[in-house]
């Protein structure tokens, strides 16, 4: 035997009938909360931010470019090394 029940109920009345906790004030002030606590930081999230903060040795001008590349290859003026 097969028996099919329908019930068509909104999720707020699902958990009434259930005897369910209304969550929902308590989710709308968490969910404020967020919102300000990510609207405080959202420069520190911007790519320049990170690439500072996650990159502090990259070289930012160009001039730091050059000599970090000078330094990481040895000169090639001078005689071949045999």
């Amino acid at each position: 035997m097969k028996v099919n029940i329908e019930i068509e109920c909104t999720p707020i009345e699902a958990r009434q009938f259930f005897g369910l906790p209304n969550v929902e004030p308590m989710q709308a002030t968490v969910m404020q909360q967020l919102e300000k606590r990510i609207l405080a930081d959202i420069d520190r999230f911007s790519p320049e931010a990170l690439m500072t903060g996650w990159l502090p040795l990259v070289p930012q001008s160009a001039d730091q470019i050059q000599a970090f590349f000078r330094g990481i290859f040895p000169s090639t003026s001078g005689p071949p090394k045999e």
